[in-house]
């Protein structure tokens, strides 16, 4: 964890942003008194929930037929 003033701060953001993004904490402080925290944001895990698509697909009952000769022959280049 580093530690740096206000100013320092200011004036080099991006490089405390990078050691942020890297895992690392930077404490702002303001005449030696910690006043904040810079650290990387955890991106949120969404729960998965099943079965929010049930009722709106159909799948056609002849789905896994054998395909007409004419698209066959438009697959095999005949």
């Amino acid at each position: 964890m580093e530690q740096v003033n206000i100013y320092e701060a200011k004036t080099q953001f991006s490089k405390y942003v990078e050691l942020a993004e890297s895992g690392q904490d930077v404490i702002i402080a303001r005449g030696g008194k910690q006043v904040a925290r810079l650290t990387a944001i955890q991106p949120v895990k969404r729960a998965i929930r099943f079965g929010v698509l049930k009722g709106k697909v159909r799948v056609a009952a002849d789905f896994d037929a054998p395909l007409p000769d004419e698209v066959l022959a438009g697959f095999e280049g005949r």
